[in-house]
Parts: C-alpha cells; sequence; structure tokens
C-alpha cells in the first residue's frame, strides 16, 4: 500500500495524549497512534451506515405498533424459563 506524508498541526496538549499513547507501549510512534484513530473512525462509520439502512429499513415495514412490556416477558419466561436478573450468575 502506497503511503502518502501528511503535515498536522496539534495542540500542546494533544501532542502530550498522542505521546502518552506511544510511551504507554501501545504504538510505536505517533504516526501509527493517528493511523490506528482513522482506522477506528473508519469503522464507525461504517457501522453508522450500516445502523442508518435498519432504521430505514425498519421505517419501511409500516406503521408502528403498540409493544406491551408486560406481556413480552411473560412470554419470555414463558419461553426461556422463569429466571429473574438477579437469579443470573
Amino acid at each position: 500500500m502506497s503511503t502518502v506524508r501528511k503535515t498536522i498541526t496539534l495542540t500542546a496538549q494533544q501532542d502530550k495524549w498522542v505521546k502518552q499513547q506511544v510511551d504507554a507501549g501501545g504504538y510505536t510512534n505517533d504516526s501509527e497512534y493517528i493511523r490506528d484513530l482513522i482506522r477506528r473512525e473508519q469503522e464507525r462509520g461504517t457501522e453508522i451506515d450500516a445502523i442508518r439502512a435498519a432504521l430505514v429499513e425498519g421505517a419501511q415495514t409500516g406503521e408502528p405498533r403498540p409493544f406491551d412490556a408486560l406481556a413480552f416477558n411473560q412470554r419470555m419466561r414463558a419461553k426461556h424459563g422463569k429466571r429473574k436478573p438477579q437469579d443470573r450468575g
């Protein structure tokens, strides 16, 4: 993969933060840390796009129906057992 050299400007506080991340051993240098931030933001963007698509799909399925939480809980307990959250290990 080819690379492009960039020059960026950080505040003193941001530079200190980046150096702390590198010094903590998570990254070998500033560039690696910044590339990781970019990769994570790209992944986040992909996840947000998927959520948006799911919301659009859901909106296109018709009018919303009322949700009865009590009836839902009763169905789930009947189907999966009667354990309550405090009973779980």
